[in-house]
C-alpha cells in the first residue's frame, strides 16, 4: 500500500502573529541600510496577520485517512493488551516508529494516560534503570517504548544489569518491517529485519509479531516469561503498520488468558536430603543473595535460620535478611562453617573462595577442610552462553535447580522433621555466640563512625548517620546501594522490611543508579514511603535526566549526592598498577577525577526546577538541611543536596 500525502494538519493558530505564505517579511536588511551588511537589526519588524483563508485552514478539521479511521486502530487494542496485564506505566522516550501506540496510550479511551501512564524520559538507558528500580520494589514489570534500532541500542546498557539482576521487564521497540511501505531515511536507518538480535543475549525472549492477534499470545506469553523464576527482561518489536491502520472489519482478536507459572521447587527428595545436612551440621551457614523475591522470602528466611540457629551472611541482591538479627553475620563466618547453603547466590565461587587483585593474583580457598556447599538457585535453569554473568563454576554437594523463596516452605518443615533433641541444643549455644558477637559489631560499628567526625570532605558514615537521624522516624526505603558508601547505611540503620533495600545493579553498568532509584521511587510514592538515594556523583553525570523525569511525574525521592569528585574505584586501580609498576601514584587522579570544574549538583536539579541544597562541606550544615529536605519530600517534591564527601 504506497504511503498516503502528508495531511493538512490544524495547527491551532500556530502560525498566528509569525510570517506565513503570501505575507513573509525579509529579515535580512539591504545592504546600505541599518542592520544590512551582517549588522544586528535594530528593530525586528512585525509580520502582517494571516490572511482569511490562511484562518480558515486554521481552525478546519483534520483530513481523515480511510485506513486509519475505518475501524479502531490497531494501536488501541495493543493498548487494551497492556491494560489486560494491568501494566501501570510505559517509560518512553517519543520517535516516530512508536508514535501510533503513544498516541493510543495518551488518547484511547477513558482510561486514557491512567492505565497505563506514559512516564517521559530522556534517555533510554534511564528509562530501562527505572523499570529496573519499579520492578524490585513492586515485583512486577513496567513496559518501555523505544525506538527502532537506535532506542535499543541506547537500553542495551541497562538491559544488560536488568538481566544480570533477574529482573523482569518488557521493552517494546517500533519498527518499520516492510521496505516497500516505509519511509525513506530516517525510518529506514532505524528500522531491521531482526532488531532484537543485538540484545538477544540478555534478554529471556523476543518476537516481533506480524498480526495483531499474534501480538496478543505474544504480550501474554512475554509477560509469563519474564515473571518465571529466572526473571529476565523480554522483547517484542511492533510493526508500524500494525500499529497505525484499522483493525479489519472481519477481523477478530482475542487477549489469552493470563495465567503466571507457580515457581519451580526443589523436588522433595533433595530437599529432605540437604535438611538432614544441615540439621546434622556443627556450624551451618545461609549465604543469600537474591533468595527473598518478596516479603514473604525475608519472613520465611528469618524462620529457618532461627530453627537451625544459623548465621545468615547476606550479600545484599535483595533486602533478604534483617541487617540487626542477631543471626546475621558477615562473610568471615564463611571460613568456620562446616555446611554452606547458597540460596540464589549470583558468584557462588568468589564467595567461597579469596581473590588478591595483585601481580601474583593469588587465589584459596575460604573455606573450612572437609566442608560441604549446596545451593538453591533458579539460574541453573536457565543460562546464556556468551556474557559471562554466571560467574566462574563452583562445584557443590547439594545442587537444587529451582527457586529459592518457592522452596524454602519445604525446606522448612524437612528441617522440623529432621530436627533432633542434640541439634536443637548445638542451634541454642550458636545463637547465644551470634547475639554476643552482634552485639560487639554493633559497638565496633559506633565506634568507628565516630573517626573524623568533623572532617570536610564530610566522612560517608557521617553523613549515613546524619541521614539516619532524620528518616529514622519515618516510613523510608532506601533505592540506591551503599556499597560506594563502605555499606554504612547497613552499619548503621536498621532494615527490618523488605521494601527497604532495593540492591545492587547486577551488571555493574555506571548510569543505573539515579534513573533506577527514581523507579523505585516512584513505586514507593503510592505507599507514601520516604524515598532515600544516596547518589554517586559519577553515576549521576551519565543520566542526570532523570532529575527531570522526578520533577516532571512529581516523584517524591530525597537524593543525597555523595560528591566525591572522582571515579574514584578507577582511581584505586591506578594507584595500584602505579605501584605495581613502581611508578607511583601521584598522577592517578589523570582521566578519573572530576574537577576542573567542579560539578555543581545543586545547580544541576535547579536546571530541572527541583529544589537543590549544597555543595555541603560543613559538616554541621547537613542535618539541618536534610530536614528541610524530608519536609519537601514529603509535601510530594524530589529534592537534592549535594555534599563533597570523602571517596568511600
Amino acid at each position: 500500500m504506497a504511503q498516503d500525502a502528508t495531511p493538512n494538519l490544524n495547527r491551532r493558530k500556530f502560525l498566528t502573529g509569525t510570517a506565513v505564505a503570501g505575507a513573509a517579511v525579509s529579515l535580512t536588511p539591504p545592504a546600505g541600510t541599518p542592520g544590512g551588511n551582517g549588522q544586528a537589526l535594530a528593530q525586528t519588524p512585525k509580520a502582517a496577520p494571516p490572511s482569511a483563508a490562511a484562518m480558515r485552514a486554521e481552525s478546519a478539521q483534520p483530513v481523515a485517512y480511510s485506513h486509519m479511521l475505518d475501524g479502531k486502530p490497531g494501536s488501541d487494542f495493543m493498548v487494551d493488551v497492556l491494560r489486560a496485564l494491568d501494566i501501570e506505566y510505559v517509560a518512553t522516550n517519543p520517535a516516530s516508529s512508536c508514535r501510533g501506540i503513544h498516541e493510543s496510550i495518551i488518547n484511547y479511551g477513558p482510561e486514557a494516560n491512567k492505565k497505563p501512564e506514559l512516564l517521559t524520559v530522556m534517555h533510554e538507558e534511564s528509562g530501562t534503570a527505572m523499570a529496573h528500580g519499579y520492578a524490585k520494589v513492586t515485583g512486577k514489570p513496567m513496559a518501555l517504548l523505544f525506538h527502532g534500532t537506535v532506542g535499543v541500542q541506547h537500553a542495551s546498557m541497562a538491559l544488560y544489569n536488568a538481566w544480570c539482576d533477574r529482573v523482569p521487564m518488557i521493552m517494546l521497540s517500533g519498527n518499520h518491517i516492510d521496505a516497500a511501505h516505509r519511509l525513506p531515511n530516517v525510518p529506514t536507518y532505524h528500522a531491521a529485519q531482526d532488531p532484537n538480535a543485538m540484545v538477544r543475549d540478555f534478554t529471556k525472549w523476543d518476537d516481533q509479531p506480524m498480526s495483531l492477534q499474534a501480538y496478543a499470545e505474544a504480550m501474554v506469553r512475554a509477560y509469563k516469561i519474564t515473571m518465571t523464576p529466572p526473571m529476565e527482561p523480554v522483547a517484542i518489536s511492533l510493526d508500524g503498520h500494525l500499529q497505525e491502520h484499522a483493525i479489519g472489519k472481519n477481523e477478530k482478536l482475542k487477549i489469552p488468558k493470563l495465567v503466571i507459572p507457580s515457581p519451580p521447587t526443589g523436588d522433595s527428595g533433595s530437599v529432605k536430603e540437604l535438611a538432614q545436612l544441615l540439621v546434622g551440621a556443627e556450624y551451618p551457614i545461609l549465604v543469600v543473595d537474591r533468595a527473598a523475591r518478596t516479603a514473604k522470602g525475608m519472613t520465611l528466611l528469618v524462620e529457618l535460620a532461627e530453627l537451625l540457629g544459623c548465621g545468615v551472611v547476606d550479600l545484599y541482591g535483595r533486602q533478604n535478611f534483617p541487617n540487626r538479627h542477631h543471626l546475621a553475620t558477615g562473610p568471615a563466618a564463611i571460613g568456620r562453617a562446616d555446611v554452606i547453603l547458597g540460596l540464589e547466590v549470583a558468584d557462588y565461587w568468589g564467595t567461597v573462595n579469596q581473590y588478591m587483585d595483585n601481580p601474583e593474583q593469588v587465589q584459596k580457598s575460604r573455606l573450612k577442610p572437609g566442608a560441604k556447599l549446596a545451593s538453591i538457585t533458579a539460574q541453573d535453569l536457565y543460562i546464556r552462553a556468551n556474557y559471562q554473568d554466571f560467574q566462574r563454576f563452583q562445584e557443590v554437594d547439594v545442587a537444587i535447580a529451582a527457586d529459592a523463596e518457592a522452596t524454602l516452605p519445604g525446606l522448612i518443615e524437612a528441617v522440623k522433621s529432621a530436627m533432633t533433641a542434640s541439634a536443637k541444643s548445638k542451634a541454642e549455644q550458636r545463637v547465644a555466640a551470634f547475639k554476643k558477637a552482634k552485639a560487639e559489631a554493633a559497638a565496633r560499628s559506633r565506634a568507628e563512625a565516630a573517626h573524623a567526625w568533623d572532617a570536610s570532605p564530610i566522612t560517608t558514615a557521617r553523613l549515613s548517620a546524619e541521614i539516619w537521624n532524620v528518616i529514622k522516624d519515618h516510613d523510608w526505603a532506601l533505592v540506591s546501594r551503599d556499597s560506594g558508601q563502605s555499606n554504612w547505611p547497613h552499619r548503621l540503620w536498621n532494615f527490618d522490611k523488605y521494601y527497604q533495600y532495593i540492591g545492587h545493579s547486577g551488571g555493574a553498568g555506571v548510569g543505573y543508579g539515579l534513573p533506577a532509584a527514581v523507579g523505585g521511587a516512584l513505586a514507593h510514592r503510592a505507599h507514601g514511603r520516604l524515598a532515600v538515594n544516596i547518589q554517586s556523583d559519577g553515576d549521576a553525570c551519565f543520566a542526570p535526566g532523570a532529575l527531570w523525569t522526578a520533577m516532571h511525574h512529581k516523584i517524591p525521592m530525597l537524593t543525597v549526592m555523595h560528591n566525591n569528585r572522582a571515579y574514584h574505584q578507577e582511581v584505586m586501580h591506578l594507584q595500584r598498577l602505579g605501584n605495581w609498576r613502581q611508578r607511583g601514584v601521584d598522577r592517578a587522579h589523570i582521566g578519573t577525577t572530576i574537577d576542573n570544574p567542579f560539578v555543581d549538583f545543586s545547580k544541576l536539579a535547579g536546571g530541572f526546577g527541583m529544589k537543590g541544597f549544597g555543595p555541603i562541606t560543613d559538616p554541621k550544615e547537613l542535618g539541618p538541611v536534610l530536614k528541610q529536605a524530608v519536609q519537601i519530600v514529603k509535601a510530594g517534591e524530589p529534592v537534592l543536596i549535594d555534599v563533597v564527601s570523602q571517596p568511600r
